[in-house]
């Protein structure tokens, strides 16, 4: 088994090399762990627009990044511990979470944490969340990935994941927000992730004979960041894979009451009407047209509404009261 610790907290890099190692050692059994800066990682089959708050997210410079597993949305930060078990896709039960969960439960059983799994993914503590796990099949090999709320900022979480599920109407899996808490309530004070990864690295090496840590290389390193470069990094990725979905969303400014409707596919808005009651000088589907084809991106939109004379579609409006319809 090969034991790797990340030296990255890019969490672009980090789920990418998920991937390239999936490619690059398809024979061996990994276990990887990684700490990630403030950032929110959606599961594959979730539209990441309805999972978090867009503007939160954006003035908190946090990374929103799409895993290769299924599953529903976590946030990490520096206070948050990650692995990733890699190994054959036959070797184990597919939808046995226990035997990859194990050793995080001893080790936190040793420290007398009455730490368990409960249900079919879930690590808890006095009926609290602190671990979610999420799996997937692919290239011969199992990924069984999972998240340890050690000391992870609470309140940043909270407001990261907040949206309004009114705004949106689609088939995408949604998150479960069950309750959670941080492991640190349970653990000295002290307790770093560090020292919890070093822990963890030393159960393994106990518990498996042929196991022994490794460093990724310059050319491991390359690969990785070629991935994150070309599409865990993209909006393509992150938030174009997103399923086919219906937004809506109404705003009340001095111009007049506006509501937007957008039926979106791959990202792309393939259908725009807007409604309200302002006063135009020109047709409202003139800026429809303009709109439809474009990505709901809202970089994207605020480039091209910067370029439109909205007074002569909403009489006096400002970009920014414009652009929220779009959040």
């Amino acid at each position: 088994m090969m034991i790797i610790d990340s030296p990255s907290t890019n969490a672009y890099f980090n789920i990418a090399s998920e991937e390239y190692l999936l490619y690059k050692y398809p024979k061996e059994d990994i276990f990887l762990l990684y700490v990630n800066a403030p950032s929110i990682i959606v599961g594959k089959f979730q539209n990441t627009l309805s999972e978090i708050n867009l503007d939160y997210v954006r003035e908190q410079h946090i990374k929103v990044v799409r895993r290769m597993s299924g599953g529903g949305t976590v946030y990490h930060d520096t206070g948050n511990l990650n692995f990733s078990f890699h190994t054959l896709l036959g070797k184990n039960d597919f939808m046995d979470f226990s035997q990859f969960t194990q050793p995080v439960i001893a080790i936190l059983n040793k420290m007398n944490v009455p730490a368990r799994l409960e249900g079919r993914n879930d690590l808890l503590v006095d009926g609290k969340k602190f671990s979610g796990n999420a799996k997937l099949a692919k290239n011969g090999k199992m990924i069984q990935h999972g998240t340890i709320l050690l000391n992870s900022q609470m309140n940043v979480l909270v407001e990261a994941i907040k949206v309004n599920p009114l705004k949106f109407v689609d088939k995408a899996v949604k998150s479960n927000r069950a309750r959670v808490t941080n492991l640190i309530e349970y653990l000295p004070e002290n307790t770093t992730t560090e020292i919890l990864k070093q822990l963890l690295i030393g159960e393994m090496l106990q518990n498996n004979t042929e196991a022994s840590v490794y460093q990724f290389t310059k050319e491991d390193i390359a690969g990785i960041e070629k991935l994150v470069t070309e599409k865990y990094s993209t909006w393509d990725w992150n938030y174009g894979f997103s399923p086919n979905y219906n937004f809506k969303k109404a705003v009340k400014i001095p111009a007049g009451f506006i509501e937007l409707h957008l039926d979106v596919d791959k990202g792309i808005m393939e259908k725009v009407k807007i409604f309200g009651d302002f006063f135009a000088s020109r047709p409202i589907e003139e800026l429809e047209k303009v709109l439809t084809g474009q990505r709901h991106d809202v970089d994207h939109i605020e480039k091209l509404l910067s370029s439109t004379d909205l007074t002569a579609y909403f009489g006096k409006v400002s970009v920014a009261e414009i652009l929220e319809l779009f959040k």
